[in-house]
């Protein structure tokens, strides 16, 4: 039988705060037990680290530019190939589970159920089979999602609970089933707000005393080029050491249900026929350079835990360095699988590296950062590659250009762009930034320039690769 996939990803749990990562105040006992049996990319980055724009490239193995999804709360034109149409081309069953974020064309009124609940048919992607989600919240007591109706379904309890506890059921129906399958767990912790009230209780006594101090690199001021998303106010800065305890907490919890959820599939058999993934969309900044949130180049922010695991085919305990993106996820996965990988797919396919053989590999990952959070506001716009050594950034507002030697100065807080002794390393990063946005039809356009162009109502009607699209 094919081997079926499980796909775990959190929501802004950045790779520092991992316990194999090397964090000792994390907590995550089961996600550090996952890395033993695991390959884990440590080289793993966010393509673009805000959530909507990461689940477009995750599903179509297409860069933003490629998607249209260059700010959260515009809806996805479902006129692209996605993972979920091939494997249900060749008999897979699907399971969707947690947020969507790819349907609201609005920005706030996420509770209404014209944005929060994705109807069935093409705007689903391809995933036709179990389904229970919702667009968009990260209120994590007593929510609610939806199947087949705009009838809110009530989530008693904490919703990572319910999800994780939802899904060991669909993992039990699955394994009785004559069909290989895929399942995809979206769970929104440990995203904002750090709340003591959202998050349990016995979670928080875990880490109420714990002393969490200010990054290295934080600053005092804002970010010049941040959003009103990524601004700390007065107040805000007051509170980021209690917001870790929260952001710990609730990562503990995660980690709890990644553990039952890993012990169901060994329980039920699956193990050795299941290629089971965690993972992160992006990570958080908390005061480093002047920003909290995400949506941006660096380390804080587009590097998150990858971790693989399928017995007897992939190095159990081992490490791959290669720049795994967001892009990369589609087709590698897919040849894992051995199904075909759609022709406009522009990520590569690493899947030899999760083997733990060598293969062609890409010299960086390439980044973009195409607008403010969730609003057509301009001046925020960025360009950047990572290496498995250094960080290029480039800004559109005054081309600004940044250069960061990660493995030196791994708290990036010295810029080379200016140096002359590393003049070769930033031409070279030029070069390569315009031979690969030349490559996917990138023209660097202001925010508000995607909206005049590309969208309707907060629409995507067509992008740099399918123009114009139904």
């Amino acid at each position: 039988m094919k081997p079926n996939l499980v796909y775990v990803f959190a929501d802004q749990l950045r790779l520092s705060s991992c316990g194999f990562a090397g964090d000792s105040k994390a907590i995550t006992p089961n996600i550090d037990r996952l890395a033993t049996e695991s390959l884990s990319f440590s080289n793993a980055i966010s393509g673009h680290p805000v959530c909507a724009p990461y689940r477009a490239t995750l599903f179509t193995g297409k860069y933003t530019t490629s998607t249209g999804m260059v700010i959260n709360e515009i809806r996805m034109n479902p006129n692209h190939r996605s993972i979920a149409h091939v494997l249900h081309e060749h008999d897979y069953d699907t399971a969707y589970i947690g947020k969507w974020h790819l349907w609201a064309n609005e920005l706030g009124h996420h509770y209404e159920p014209r944005n929060s609940f994705i109807p069935p048919g093409e705007h689903r992607l391809g995933f036709d089979g179990f389904w229970a989600a919702y667009n968009f919240h990260h209120e994590y007591y007593n929510m609610y999602y939806h199947t087949d109706t705009e009838a809110k379904i009530p989530m008693e309890g904490y919703e990572p609970d319910g999800q994780t506890s939802m899904a060991i059921e669909q993992l039990k129906e699955k394994a009785a089933g004559q069909k290989p399958f895929a399942m995809f767990l979206s769970l929104g912790t440990p995203h904002d707000p750090w709340d003591i009230s959202n998050v349990p209780p016995e979670y928080y006594e875990k880490f109420k005393d714990v002393e969490f101090s200010l990054p290295p690199n934080y600053l005092e001021h804002n970010d010049p080029y941040a959003d009103n998303w990524a601004k700390l106010r007065p107040e805000e800065r007051e509170r980021i050491t209690d917001w870790l305890k929260v952001y710990y907490a609730m990562t503990a919890n995660l980690d709890w249900n990644v553990g039952r959820l890993m012990q169901a599939v060994d329980e039920l058999g699956l193990r050795d026929n299941t290629i089971f993934i965690f993972t992160s969309d992006h990570g958080e900044l908390f005061g480093a350079h002047g920003r909290k949130g995400k949506n941006i180049f660096y380390e804080e922010a587009v590097r998150i835990p990858f971790l693989l695991r399928w017995p007897g085919h992939v190095p159990q305990g081992g490490e791959s360095d290669v720049c795994l993106n967001t892009c990369d996820i589609m087709p590698t996965l897919l040849s894992m699988l051995e199904l075909p990988v759609p022709a406009e797919v522009e990520g590569m396919d690493l899947s030899p590296f999760a083997f733990g053989e060598k293969g062609e590999e890409p010299e960086a990952a390439f980044l973009q950062g195409t607008g403010a959070t969730a609003n057509w506001s301009d001046g925020h716009e960025w360009r950047a590659l990572r290496s498995k050594r250094f960080t290029y950034a480039v800004y559109r507002a005054d081309k600004k250009e940044l250069l960061f030697d990660n493995i030196a100065d791994p708290f990036q807080m010295n810029n080379l762009a200016e140096c002359p002794d590393f003049e070769p390393v930033i031409s070279g990063f030029r070069t390569m930034l315009e031979k690969k946005m030349n490559e996917i039809g990138d023209t660097f356009e202001s925010c508000s320039w995607y909206r005049e162009h590309w969208t309707e109502d907060r629409i995507i009607l067509r992008t740099a690769t399918l123009n114009p699209i139904k």
